[in-house]
């Protein structure tokens, strides 16, 4: 869990747009699968299905691009 928050601290910092969320519990699943006996190349390829949306208008800035209104409002979290 430490490494996935550090780096969330780094997406925070340098990302313009995005974070996966879940991605750890599925890879979780993945592992005891394995572990109970579930030949890898058995297991389906999965997508995530939640994703948040983080903007970081100071990156945006940075490099001249003005983020709508409406991607704002539906942002789970803008870093100014």
């Amino acid at each position: 869990m430490r490494g996935l928050q550090r780096g969330l601290s780094l997406l925070a910092a340098a990302a313009l747009l995005t974070a996966l969320q879940g991605a750890e519990a599925q890879a979780a699943e993945y592992v005891d699968r394995v572990l109970r006996g579930t030949k890898p190349a058995e297991l389906p390829v999965q997508e995530p299905v939640m994703f948040d949306l983080w903007v970081n208008l100071k990156t945006a800035k940075a490099i001249g691009i003005t983020i709508p209104e409406s991607v704002l409002l539906r942002a789970e979290k803008v870093i100014e």
